[in-house]
């Protein structure tokens, strides 16, 4: 599975294009988490937390994935970062 990269536009992400936070229930080991190559992953506690800048296909790319792989998603976010959206480094 691939997820798409984000599009420039100017300094200026696509409007489509937002940073998010996905919390998925238990620990996932290396394999798993390769499943995700565009994310960021931390443990919280019992979780993980995958983190990552995405568009809407690359969202339900990743969300596609969640659900096949049969894990327990917990919580999606977008994240609102005003540096971020101003072509900044997340």
């Amino acid at each position: 599975m691939r997820s798409h990269l984000p599009a420039l536009n100017h300094g200026r992400m696509d409007a489509a294009t937002a940073r998010y936070m996905i919390r998925i229930n238990g620990h996932l080991g290396a394999t798993l988490l390769s499943a995700f190559p565009a994310m960021a992953w931390q443990q919280e506690g019992p979780q993980t937390v995958l983190t990552g800048v995405l568009d809407q296909a690359g969202l339900y790319g990743v969300l596609a994935e969640i659900e096949a792989l049969g894990l327990d998603l917990l919580e999606i976010r977008q994240l609102t970062d005003p540096g971020f959206l101003a072509g900044e480094s997340p």
